[in-house]
């Protein structure tokens, strides 16, 4: 097991928590964890128990963890922060490089660390983060490559009318069934974002509860090829999605939209929230896309 993996998936769950404002005394499953980080069940054990023994998370009675009273309390130390700071800055570079075709296909660890002035420690953690997420993979022998990613406003429109396309459809598939527990976590997240974490959320914080909100609905539609093909399409749009302007009133109507839709759909109205969706994919498309 990797320590720098183990060590940011746990920094990455106690941000989770606080955003997401969990309350103490809530079991974490691995497998939860697991898909919603995009990672095996064998890392998340491990950052588990680092969290474990920082008090972040407790032993659960019936086995795992749980939520602590000390997660709300501990923070990292000023050190800690800053340096998580360094990377996302790093990493945010590093994809509006790549989209304005500053970098090659394939790269080395030592070429980018002379270019961003990081350490080898940093960097791999980065490069770690980036091939999780899908848009670099490690080539067989010596370096890496960047993966296809969607690089032109026409592909990024494509994307939304793909996605107005499978998107409401799954919400009225005869398989559909309701995860309640996965869409309460994400109706947390939201609630936390229009609270007021929206204003001072990373770009990639943002995606990644968005794109977390849309993928939980699609695979409660039951119909893997809606939720393959919605998983694919996010990881093409990631760095699309950072290189734009945070719009942060229309990111929080987005979100508060998000609430509408979960709570619909906690109260089985399935017909409803399939036409705000539809009509929610609409709005962002012409904000984003210019449709």
């Amino acid at each position: 097991m990797s320590r720098p993996l183990a060590d940011a998936l746990a920094a990455h769950i106690h941000q989770h928590i606080r955003v997401a404002g969990i309350e103490p005394g809530t079991r974490l499953p691995e497998r939860t964890l697991a898909e919603q980080f995009n990672v095996s069940r064998s890392p998340v054990r491990e950052a588990l128990k680092r969290l474990a023994v920082q008090e972040i998370v407790m032993a659960h009675p019936d086995g795992g963890y749980a939520v602590s009273e000390a997660a709300f309390r501990r923070s990292a130390d000023a050190g800690e922060m800053a340096a998580a700071g360094d990377d996302e800055a790093v990493y945010l570079a590093i994809a509006e490089d790549r989209l304005a075709g500053k970098l090659a296909d394939r790269f080395t660890e030592n070429a980018l660390m002379r270019s961003y002035g990081v350490t080898r420690a940093q960097l791999n953690a980065i490069l770690r983060r980036m091939a999780q997420e899908g848009w670099i993979e490690r080539r067989p022998g010596h370096g890496w490559m960047f993966l296809p990613m969607l690089t032109s406003a026409e592909t990024y429109r494509q994307g939304y009318r793909y996605r107005l396309l499978i998107e409401s459809a799954g919400i009225l598939e005869p398989t559909f069934q309701l995860d309640r527990e996965a869409l309460l976590q994400c109706r947390a997240e939201q609630e936390a974002l229009v609270n007021g974490e929206v204003r001072t959320a990373s770009p990639a914080a943002l995606f990644d509860a968005n794109s977390r909100l849309h993928e939980t609905i699609a695979a409660c539609s039951g119909n893997a090829f809606i939720l393959d093909g919605l998983r694919r399409l996010d990881r093409l749009r990631r760095l699309m999605e950072y290189r734009k302007a945070v719009d942060r009133n229309q990111a929080e109507r987005r979100c508060r939209e998000h609430l509408i839709l979960i709570d619909l759909l906690l109260s089985d109205q399935r017909e409803a929230a399939a036409n705000f969706l539809k009509m929610h994919l609409h709005n962002a498309a012409r904000e984003k896309a210019g449709d």
